[in-house]
């Protein structure tokens, strides 16, 4: 795509297809995002993942420490989520608003609340402690980094005439968070490792040197002394075996599991691991460059070459910090100068984030991606269905990472097995429903809370365009016919039942909120329940399209569902809020 300023470039999922190595423009940056000192807020460190696990590394001297987080690691447990009241709640509703009496149809809404989503938890922290008195006299040649080019963490500095590195990376083909200690002077490298939880947990080491965490308090750390190198590795699992599987009844055992997953890798050198996930990582991340300009030269005929040179990778990392500009000082002189390059590795780190937090096999990306820190984190870490999940994912097929799809397609899933008794039992409708927060045991009922942004049943449904929308990028006929139809057919059902007759002859949703929005009502009164807001009436006009749109890919145009889709749609959405 080109426009004067900006080229973006999708290249091909076949890395054969194309050389990553050829030249850049000599102004070009590279994608890493740097700091002179360590984090001294959890959003200063840096984030790796590989989808199911995930880390945040402080890069501190004196002690390292790396929050740890597995992506399964929930409160709760599957439950019912029907409520037989609600029937009796939502005809309450629907009177209050057909009377015009919205702030008591916004109270009376509060019946139809379900149970609270559970909480997405942090596994806990890994502590590396080095010589205290290292801190002050590694300040002048300390660097940070992010490199996105390798998902790869980075921090140097030297004492004395004693260089230290450290590498982090999260390995999606290995399942394991490797970090690799090393000192440019034989037998200096010494430290302690520990791991310590808000959760109750009990560690103890194994007579092959690993730290195994289990489930009450206790001690215990791992001594290393007078190495050139050391390469630590880290793996996680948990009892979870899906949304319908109580963890009381589950088969799975993590300590095996976690246990074979080191022995799967313990004869694998640190470069060969280094390697694999490099190839697994690049696969993804080499396949969109985007180079912005100041002042494009639309003159300039061969286009062939502009492109061939937005490949920015292979810059050599920066020795020690004198040269190295923070990223967070190129952020504050963004107002005075808009340097392209940092708009460009803006672009790159949301990438980053995604192939970090959601790969096939892992659970959706979650309100904070893969990363959390706390036992009661910000709107839960869970999914939030009325934007934020869906923002997760918008920007997976424009920048060419359909794969990192996968979770959200499983989930979808989750959600519309749960969604269907919802819909069938709280609102005597055929089809699935999911309301706008969700969480790892595929939670589909409103939520208990406010009303503003609790009621609000269209969240299946916005989620289901993402499925219509991998369709219209991939053109994936089998997707299209086993995957996204009968999702889409199930939410279509739900939302031709949840119509009803309305004013002036339309086909109306009530009760309608738009999410988190108050209005005030012709009696002067704040009220958040109306009837048939913009929103509502666009997210089902865009779910009829996808249902009619599919039906003449997959030959189903006549059928009777498809006629009820259609005439429901001309009832609808000829709606002026649409």
């Amino acid at each position: 795509m080109e426009d004067g300023s900006w080229v973006l470039v999708n290249r091909p999922t076949d890395r054969d297809l194309w050389n990553p190595t050829s030249t850049y423009l000599e102004d070009s940056k590279p994608l890493k995002i740097t700091s002179t000192g360590p984090a001294k807020y959890w959003t200063d460190a840096i984030p790796i993942g590989n989808g199911r696990l995930g880390a945040m590394v402080w890069g501190g001297v004196s002690s390292e420490l790396i929050q740890l987080n597995e992506d399964t690691l929930w409160t709760g447990t599957p439950i019912d989520y029907t409520n037989p009241d609600a029937p009796e709640a939502l005809a309450d509703v629907r009177n209050l608003v057909d009377s015009g009496e919205f702030a008591e149809a916004s109270d009376a809404a509060a019946k139809l609340f379900g149970t609270n989503a559970n909480v997405y938890q942090l596994l806990g922290d890994i502590k590396l402690e080095f010589d205290g008195s290292l801190l002050m006299r590694a300040e002048e040649t300390y660097y940070r980094e992010l490199d996105l080019d390798t998902a790869t963490a980075r921090v140097k500095y030297s004492v004395g005439d004693v260089e230290f590195t450290r590498e982090h990376f999260a390995s999606y083909p290995d399942q394991v968070i490797v970090t690799k200690i090393t000192g440019s002077k034989e037998g200096s490298v010494s430290f302690t490792v520990s791991f310590d939880s808000k959760l109750d947990h009990h560690c103890y080491i194994t007579d092959e040197s690993e730290i195994v965490c289990l489930s009450v308090l206790d001690d215990g750390k791992l001594k290393v002394e007078g190495a050139n190198w050391v390469v630590l590795h880290l793996v996680a699992s948990s009892s979870f075996e899906g949304p319908f599987t109580k963890p009381s009844e589950s088969e799975k055992d993590p300590t095996s599991v976690s246990l074979r997953a080191l022995k799967s890798i313990k004869m694998q050198s640190y470069s060969e691991l280094y390697s694999r996930h490099l190839d697994d990582y690049q696969n993804l991340f080499h396949r969109v460059s985007l180079q912005l300009c100041k002042g494009f030269d639309r003159s300039v005929g061969d286009r062939s070459l502009e492109i061939k040179n937005l490949m920015p990778y292979g810059n050599k990392c920066v020795e020690g910090n004198k040269d190295v500009v923070p990223t967070v000082d190129r952020i504050r002189s963004f107002q005075s100068d808009e340097d392209p390059s940092l708009v460009e590795l803006l672009f790159q780190f949301g990438r980053y984030l995604l192939i970090s937090s959601s790969r096939p096999g892992t659970q959706v990306a979650n309100l904070q991606g893969v990363w959390n820190k706390d036992l009661e984190p910000k709107w839960d870490s869970a999914p939030h269905l009325n934007i934020n999940l869906e923002m997760n994912y918008w920007p997976s097929l424009p920048c060419n990472l359909s794969e990192c799809q996968e979770p959200l397609f499983e989930f979808i899933k989750s959600l519309s097995i749960n969604g269907s008794k919802t819909a069938q039992v709280n609102y005597k409708t055929s089809g699935w429903v999911v309301h706008h927060k969700s969480d790892i045991w595929a939670k589909p009922s409103a939520d208990k809370g406010e009303v503003v942004w609790a009621i609000w049943p269209m969240g299946g449904a916005w989620l289901c365009t993402h499925l219509w929308e991998h369709y219209s990028y991939t053109m994936d006929e089998d997707f299209l016919r086993n995957k996204a139809y009968p999702l889409l057919e199930g939410c279509a059902s739900f939302l031709l039942d949840w119509l009803i007759d309305g004013h002036g002859g339309y086909l109306e949703t009530n009760p309608s909120t738009s999410p988190e929005h108050m209005f005030v009502a012709p009696d002067g009164k704040p009220a958040s329940v109306s009837y048939s807001s913009t929103m509502d009436m666009a997210i089902i006009k865009d779910v009829f399209s996808a249902i009619i749109s599919a039906s003449e890919v997959l030959g189903r145009n006549e059928d009777a569902f498809v006629q009820k889709v259609h005439e429901g749609s001309t009832k609808a959405l000829s709606n002026k809020n649409c």
